[in-house]
């Protein structure tokens, strides 16, 4: 079989197998890079090459590209920038996180992309960063000195968490790994129970 019919076959098993592997974010369904890795491995085997090169790193951002080739042809590049103070995950992972990032815009490149290149994970990242109200709640939720406080922090967010919950899954599910960690301080702290 030619590289193109297996490109081509590996394609339509991505379309065909995206119910309940897309995350809605405002309304448009995005891929997540491990389903594109997955379908690409699954039909592919050894006949795909993912390799990754690490472009530039400093204290401030990160720089990848992946390559994709098939039975050693290249099909596709991608690139990704991480900042590493956009979010708690970056702080600590920006590397890894952008090497994801540039895979899965490869593997979109190769044509495993329901028509959006971007993947759930980096829309998400990208919302997160321009969203500073999750960043204002926490650091408001960081400063309750009393369980008075704490509810009446709880009422306050209500909606914007309910919004971020359906607007953005994987950044409210970021935010409450987050609002957990912060929950345990104060109650380590004896602020609430």
């Amino acid at each position: 079989m030619s590289d193109k019919n297996i490109l081509i076959d590996t394609i339509n098993d991505f379309k065909n197998t995206m119910d309940g592997q897309t995350v809605s974010i405002h309304g448009k369904e995005y891929s997540t890079v491990a389903h594109r890795v997955a379908i690409a491995r699954r039909n592919l085997g050894s006949n795909i090459s993912i390799c990754t090169r690490l472009i530039d790193k400093d204290e401030k951002s990160v720089t990848f590209k992946a390559s994709i080739f098939i039975n050693g042809k290249l099909i596709a590049t991608g690139y990704a920038e991480e900042q590493r103070q956009a979010s708690r995950i970056n702080q600590t992972s920006a590397l890894e996180v952008c090497e994801t990032s540039a895979i899965g815009r490869a593997l979109a490149f190769c044509g495993l992309t329901n028509d959006n290149i971007a993947s759930a994970e980096e829309v998400s990242a990208a919302i997160m960063q321009q969203d500073k109200k999750a960043e204002q709640a926490l650091t408001t939720l960081k400063s309750i000195s009393h369980a008075g406080s704490y509810q009446s922090w709880i009422s306050d967010h209500k909606t914007f968490l309910s919004e971020m919950k359906k607007k953005n899954p994987i950044g409210y599910q970021n935010f409450m790994q987050a609002f957990t960690e912060v929950k345990t301080q104060l109650k380590n702290k004896g602020v609430i129970q």
